[in-house]
């Protein structure tokens, strides 16, 4: 597996990182452990989680997905890059949830604990929160930093004009400086290439994708005549019908079809073939791949080693897809 550097930070990281929101819902322990072990084995050092992880869960589940990283990472801490993020709600009160500083240094402690260790290589906050002052947020996170219980800073689900005036914020009142986004981006969303995707070219931003095979509707394996599958991320508890909304619509499905000829024309299969597709924007540091068991991650490890698409596929590929949808809110 390549190893790329992270942007403006000195870090380097493998260029696919292993997501997993499937962990302690779509996957139990053991499946979890498996793929975990499948990621490591194929290079990947790259680790992203959440506090409200496993993805279609409720307030009985959050941090089970922490959980079950941090049970894994016993022995093998030091050889890992962890990630996870604030900011969803993890208990009933008010102060349960958002960007305020009383969330931020209650939430990174309790990540700690349930990952098992004293620091995370990077820390994320999940969504924008309308309710916190920005100073006040980006103070929390220079908090977390200082206090060696993060290395890094990231942001998730943001627009562009909320990134560059955080990093305007920080310049202003020497605050720590965000060093990652972790946007929504595959070949059936690409309303980020407008403005975020520059501004962290320019900027020197880590740019660390989800969901660039669409919930796994770019592999190819859903049917618009059927309903989704049971078990999928289309039929998943609560995220069920926020992956229907985003992806299951007549348009995307033509696109798919698309995809399947230039991928049976180029020999390589629909996930790779979507996968390095994102790996060939140059913004993007390292896309993260989820899974429900260690065999789905083989494509996406066939395109993180293989690389950029020659400059032909990628046009066919970026003339195909069209239709940018706006951007919704968190996972």
């Amino acid at each position: 597996m390549k190893q790329v550097k992270f942007a403006g930070p000195g870090l380097r990281v493998s260029n696919l990182c292993l997501g997993t929101m499937t962990f302690g819902l779509q996957c139990d322990a053991a499946q979890s452990n498996a793929i975990l072990d499948a990621a490591a084995t194929a290079g990947i050092n790259f680790l992203d989680t959440a506090d409200v992880y496993p993805l279609g869960g409720g307030r009985n589940t959050v941090g089970r997905t922490e959980e079950i990283v941090g049970d894994w990472l016993k022995g093998r801490r030091h050889r890992n890059i962890v990630a996870t993020k604030c900011a969803g709600a993890m208990g009933p009160a008010p102060w349960d949830q958002g960007t305020s500083r009383k969330h931020v240094l209650d939430a990174i402690d309790a990540s700690l604990r349930r990952l098992g260790t004293d620091y995370v290589d990077l820390y994320q906050l999940h969504r924008y929160d309308p309710l916190t002052p920005l100073d006040e947020t980006l103070d929390a996170l220079d908090t977390v930093v200082r206090s060696g219980k993060a290395r890094y800073v990231g942001v998730s689900n943001w627009p562009a004009h909320k990134v560059a005036r955080a990093l305007g914020r920080g310049e202003v009142k020497n605050l720590v400086r965000i060093g990652s986004v972790q946007p929504r981006y595959n070949l059936l969303f690409r309303s980020y290439e407008r403005d975020l995707l520059p501004l962290c070219l320019e900027e020197g931003i880590a740019v660390i994708p989800y969901n660039p095979l669409a919930g796994g509707l770019l592999t190819g394996k859903h049917d618009r005549t059927a309903p989704p599958s049971q078990g999928s991320r289309f039929q998943l508890g609560t995220a069920g019908a926020r992956y229907q909304e985003r992806y299951w619509h007549d348009n995307e499905f033509a696109t798919i079809e698309g995809v399947r000829q230039i991928a049976a024309d180029a020999g390589m299969s629909m996930a790779t073939l979507a996968m390095r597709w994102v790996i060939s924007n140059p913004a993007i540091t390292a896309p993260i791949v989820g899974a429900s068991n260690p065999e789905q991650l083989a494509d996406s490890v066939a395109a993180a080693e293989a690389g950029a698409l020659p400059k032909d596929l990628k046009a066919r590929l970026d003339e195909l897809s069209h239709g940018w949808r706006a951007v919704d809110a968190e996972r």
